[in-house]
């Protein structure tokens, strides 16, 4: 039997998704050549936003129209999120829980034998849960490989829905990722992100914790950079920054996570920083990190956001200078607190707002990009398009040059930066 794997959302889903598409191989199944048709699909899904649950729902339906008698799989956080919402299950044969990947093969076997509808959905424990040790060897067609190192989080922000869809923290074990690691460099792979949930909380309630993590990686042969999936702020305190900065191998790239640039936002969203901590932090890293980039996400149009309160997000982000932000409107979120608090703001409003916000950190993202002309930086490349190949630098800067040159890709080259557009620079081979 062949099968297809469709995945929405995160990079911890990407990897996810990845090792159930090794435990299928190993077991004897196939990767279908049509990415549209196959035996089996398998929908690892995400629940972030009320319209993610919508897309889901739009590709089981289109899955089950293309392959009226194949066997469709759902998993990934929106069952988990919501067990009780059977319609979100109804053109589904099995349907696993966040804590039931491990379970794919045995499920899919009962289903096989008895073709009865299958539902594993177990609520997660809220002390002493076991991280789901799932490995890849590989990812597929990415140049770099992200590695799950840390699930859950138990932050609880008022917008967000994912500690009910992802349990408490938990962490991968050094002796296990180091192994991982091991793998995938053996496959060629020069680069890995560390991701999670709630990655800045790796080793909670541990003997280790994220610097350990990175230590970890660096230590690997073959492995040449290291970089960090989506981090909390105010959790890069001294000691961590100190010990990344002395890997050689790390990545001075910081997706440091903001939501809002207003204080009283930022409270009302049950985040646990404020601006001025951020700002410091921010300084900090640039202080221990030459050519380092901030990326972040923003939020804009969070229930009870005044136009006063939207105005200091607005300079507060224009201030940092960010590489690069994703803004998004607020979506009220059913089951968490700030989906009921008063003075919801309209669509026209967010999406106006996000206007604003977007055409700011686009200049911001355009003068970034003008400071690294000039530069002679180590390239990944990861693919060739329309006669030209593109990577990315340590700081995460996309970086174009002429060249058909197919078996760069998966190399790291010497590349002088020649020129900056609005969202990539142009270089020379050195």
């Amino acid at each position: 039997m062949n099968f297809n794997i469709v995945t929405l959302g995160c990079k911890v889903n990407q990897y996810e998704s990845q090792a159930m598409r090794e435990d299928m191989i190993k077991n004897g199944y196939i990767l279908s050549a049509d990415k549209n048709k196959a035996d089996i699909t398998i929908i690892n899904s995400c629940t972030v936003t009320s319209v993610s649950d919508a897309k889901n729902r739009k590709i089981i339906n289109k899955v089950r129209r293309e392959n009226p008698d194949g066997i469709i799989i759902l998993t990934g956080c929106m069952p988990q999120a919501f067990p009780e919402d059977s319609n979100n299950f109804k053109n589904c044969d099995i349907v696993l829980g966040n804590t039931k990947r491990t379970e794919l093969i045995p499920a899919l076997k009962k289903y096989l034998f008895e073709r009865n509808k299958f539902v594993h959905i177990t609520e997660h424990l809220k002390k002493n849960e076991k991280f789901e040790n799932l490995s890849v060897s590989s990812l597929g067609e990415h140049t770099r490989a992200f590695i799950k190192i840390e699930d859950g989080c138990n932050r609880f922000c008022s917008y967000c829905i994912i500690p009910y869809a992802r349990g408490r923290v938990r962490s991968k074990k050094l002796d296990d990722l180091k192994n991982e690691i091991k793998n995938v460099a053996l496959n060629g792979y020069k680069e890995v992100v560390l991701v999670g949930i709630n990655l800045s909380a790796y080793g909670l309630g541990e003997d280790f914790d994220l610097a350990d993590a990175v230590e970890c990686a660096c230590s690997v042969d073959g492995i040449e950079r290291v970089r960090l999936g989506s981090i909390e702020p105010e959790q890069m305190d001294d000691r961590l920054i100190s010990r990344l900065a002395a890997q050689s191998k790390f990545c001075p790239q910081f997706h440091l996570s903001l939501q809002s640039g207003c204080d009283a936002t930022l409270k009302a969203m049950n985040r646990h920083y404020n601006s001025s901590e951020y700002r410091d932090i921010v300084k900090k890293l640039r202080n221990s990190f030459k050519n380092s980039a901030m990326t972040t996400d923003v939020m804009v149009g969070f229930a009870g956001e005044s136009e006063e309160d939207f105005e200091k997000s607005l300079q507060f982000v224009k201030s940092i200078g960010f590489a690069k932000v994703h803004v998004f409107p607020y979506s009220q979120r059913r089951g968490t607190v700030a989906a009921s608090a008063p003075n919801q703001i309209s669509p026209e409003e967010k999406e106006k707002r996000a206007k604003i916000m977007g055409e700011l950190v686009e200049k911001s993202r355009a003068e970034f990009l003008c400071s690294q002309v000039g530069l002679v930086e180590q390239v990944l490349f990861e693919r060739l398009r329309h006669g030209y190949l593109e990577g990315y630098t340590k700081n995460y800067t996309p970086v174009r040059i002429a060249s058909d040159d197919i078996t760069l890709c998966g190399t790291i080259r010497e590349v002088k930066i020649v020129s900056s557009s609005e969202d990539y620079c142009t270089g020379e081979l050195v």
